[in-house]
This record gives C-alpha cells, sequence and structure tokens, in this order.
C-alpha cells in the first residue's frame, strides 16, 4: 500500500506579509518572477489533486499508510452509521472499549485546545464505514486530521492530514507512525485498540511539539 501523505482539500494556508515595492523587470529580477509563478503553480496544483485525493481516501479509495501500491476500493458513504451526537472517535468496528473510547475523545479534546489542530478517529471494517459521510459530520478543514483505523489494508494505521497541519509536521512521521504502530505483526500481537491509542498518544505528542527543523523526529 502507498503512503501517500495528502492534505485536505481546502486551500493550504497562507501567510501575511508586507507587500514588495515594484521592481523593474531586469535579467536578474526575471529568476524572481519564475520563482514565483513556479511556487504559485505548484500550490495550484496541490489544491486541485487533493481535492480529489481526499475525497478518496474518506471513500476509502486509498490506503494512506505503508509502502507500495495503493489499493482501489469501492467508495462507501453511509451515514447511517454515523452516531446520532457528535463525537470525535467512531467505532463502527468495535475495536475499542467505552473506556478506551472516553480516553481517547479527553485526549484528542485536549490535543485541540493546546494547539488548535482537531484529531479525528474512525475505527471500521471496510465496508462497513461511514465512509464519506465523515467529512460534513466532522466538518473536516485544513486543520484536521482524518486517522482511520482498518485491519484490512494491511497496516491498520491510515491518515488524511489537512494543510495546516503537514506545514507544522514533517510527512516522515506520518510513515514512521505507521511502520511502528500500524505494522500487522503489532496489531495482531496487541490487539486493533493497542495500535489505535498508541498512534493517537503519538500523535498527540508530536503536535505538542514546538515547530522546529527536528520537530516530531521521534514517534513515542
Amino acid at each position: 500500500m502507498a503512503f501517500l501523505h495528502l492534505p485536505s482539500s481546502l486551500a493550504l494556508r497562507t501567510t501575511c506579509r508586507p507587500a514588495l515595492k515594484s521592481l523593474p523587470i531586469t535579467a536578474s529580477s526575471r529568476p524572481i518572477q519564475n520563482s514565483a509563478k513556479f511556487a504559485n503553480w505548484v500550490l495550484d496544483f496541490r489544491s486541485k489533486s487533493l481535492n480529489l485525493a481526499f475525497s478518496g481516501t474518506l471513500a476509502l479509495g486509498l490506503s494512506l499508510s505503508g509502502v507500495g501500491v495503493a489499493e482501489a476500493k469501492v467508495g462507501v458513504n453511509k451515514p447511517e452509521l454515523l452516531p446520532k451526537e457528535f463525537t470525535t472517535v467512531i467505532d463502527v468496528a468495535g475495536f475499542l472499549s467505552d473506556g478506551q473510547e472516553k480516553r481517547l475523545v479527553r485526549e484528542i479534546s485536549d490535543i485541540e485546545k493546546d494547539t488548535g489542530f482537531k484529531l479525528r478517529v474512525l475505527a471500521q471494517n471496510y465496508p462497513e464505514t461511514p465512509g464519506l459521510a465523515i467529512k460534513d459530520f466532522w466538518q473536516v478543514d485544513d486543520r484536521t486530521i482524518v486517522f482511520v483505523a482498518d485491519p484490512n489494508f494491511g497496516n491498520i494505521l491510515n491518515f488524511n492530514v489537512g494543510g495546516s497541519v503537514d506545514l507544522d509536521i514533517p510527512r516522515s512521521f506520518w510513515s514512521r507512525l505507521a511502520g511502528k504502530y500500524g505494522n500487522i505483526f503489532y496489531w495482531k500481537e496487541k490487539g486493533e485498540d493497542a495500535s489505535i491509542e498508541a498512534a493517537v498518544m503519538a500523535i498527540s505528542s508530536c503536535l505538542k511539539e514546538p515547530v522546529s527543523p527536528n520537530n516530531c523526529s521521534e514517534v513515542k
């Protein structure tokens, strides 16, 4: 399965800067113009391609962990599998006990208060999943991490990461996290619940680290 660390379809975060003074177009200024055009092209390409990728992820058309070729699966949209009341953890597969689910909800609440990032957990056994219906239920945006735990992908840990998160968290973190706690040997021995809890705690630790060139270098 392919590790495709993909932000959401929403626009990437932009940073306000003072306006630059107009520069005369000279031979030396052309590289600046070309760089700006290239940067704009990258952002535009990324925005368009990630829109499709996000839809595919929620429909479980792509697995976002491990290494190899992404598995194609038929998209699912079953809002009837959503809970009646809002919750940040949806366990349609029954991997978690009530106590575990409550602990995860508390931890996710603390993450959001401390960092502003929104972690959302969906535990499922494809094709029994609300699929795309979670996008509106959770109001997924560019500060949202959607964590889909599904053993049918081999590696149980799958992620869709919003654009603002992507700016602060190195992409290598998600592949290392999946490799440590999502591999089939780990969850077969420890249980799906142990993989989910360990992943949430590792994400919490990472998000609370100060942003730096070496943040999230260790999966805790």
